[in-house]
């Protein structure tokens, strides 16, 4: 998918949420081995060394990687996230990043603004090829669109047929933000749904696949995690199939408001 300065980023990528280090590496290295390019990681998950360990070993060329790391809350404000972020490409063993996310708003904090301004400075430098958010709420979208001159690429946010966020994404969509979906499965809970077992039986393919093809139909950048080579590999298998309009209908009517995650609302 084009972001909307220009930077293409793989529609389907790999995420290493509560994978510990010293196992990160042997996980990431079994999705590049089986096609995956896009690697989502963050200085709060403890991990990007791993990730860097598999990078380094894979012997892929830096071009064909697209690798996203996050600035944690504590971390927000204009010195503290140009040193963050420092810290996590060293880590990473990288001279640039794809993408940098502010990890969460993190209202009570009230610092992403500034935390912005570190990021537009990184890209004006040429240090991350796009900025982005994750976990923002319209409100704070809107704020960063007041103050600042960069929109952000993308916003990552806890999507699943469960938490379908139609209004964030349509917000999104008119100002030419990429929706990107952490939590794409909902940590299993959606893979139960009558409207998604009874797709996956009429088209062979297994409930997670159901609902990894309707994000890539609905244009939802989308980062599934496993630590199970063949989960690694079947959750990549989705580009034999699609939905049709009427299982696209009974997906959106399971939408109940399920986080499996923090709401942006309370999370500091």
């Amino acid at each position: 998918m084009k972001l909307n300065n220009g930077v293409e980023i793989p529609q389907l990528g790999f995420g290493v949420w509560q994978v510990p280090d010293g196992e990160t590496a042997a996980t990431v290295t079994a999705a590049l081995e089986a096609g995956y390019r896009s690697i989502d990681t963050a200085a709060a998950y403890g991990n990007e060394t791993g990730v860097g360990d598999a990078l380094a070993a894979s012997g892929l060329p830096r071009e064909e990687l697209f690798v996203t790391t996050k600035v944690w809350n504590a971390d927000q404000g204009y010195d503290a996230t140009l040193r963050a972020f420092d810290t996590s490409l060293g880590k990473l063993g990288l001279d640039h990043l794809d993408l940098y996310l502010i990890h969460w708003p993190a209202p009570e904090r009230d610092r992403y603004l500034d935390t912005w301004r570190a990021l537009e400075r990184l890209a004006a430098e040429g240090r991350i090829r796009a900025a982005g958010v994750s976990n923002f709420r319209a409100a704070d979208l809107t704020r960063l669109f007041d103050h600042s001159e960069l929109v952000p690429a993308v916003n990552q946010i806890e999507l699943h047929p469960g938490l379908q966020q139609t209004e964030l994404r349509a917000l999104h969509a008119r100002h030419g933000i990429a929706t990107e979906a952490w939590s794409p499965l909902a940590q299993g809970a959606v893979l139960d749904d009558p409207a998604v077992t009874a797709i996956a039986r009429r088209t062979g393919k297994s409930p997670a696949q159901v609902v990894l093809r309707w994000h890539l139909q609905l244009g939802t950048i989308v980062i599934p995690k496993s630590a199970t080579p063949a989960r690694i590999r079947q959750n990549l298998d989705v580009f034999d199939f699609e939905l049709t309009e009427q299982d696209l209908a009974a997906i959106a009517a399971t939408d109940r408001d399920l986080r499996t995650g923090p709401h942006p609302d309370q999370f500091n």
